[in-house]
């Protein structure tokens, strides 16, 4: 289960620094706390789908493409 995690995390974490914006406002505009995106980025906390869904909005991807093995 923790690979999955990891995956999405390092997946988040690579379209985030690629838009150029911090986990704050990544939060801030997802609805979700800094440090709930911090843990999720580092692969901590066990993410639902409609944070995935949230987060990849704010990101302008599919939510699928975060859970894809990128090899990040």
């Amino acid at each position: 289960m923790s690979n999955i995690l990891k995956i999405i995390g390092s997946n988040i974490r690579h379209y985030r620094n690629a838009l150029n914006i911090s986990q704050e406002k990544l939060a801030e505009n997802a609805g979700l706390h800094r440090t709930y995106i911090g843990a999720v980025e580092r692969g901590e906390k066990n993410i639902s789908a409609n944070n995935i869904a949230k987060i990849a909005k704010e990101l302008g991807v599919e939510p699928h493409i975060l859970l894809l093995n990128n090899n990040r």
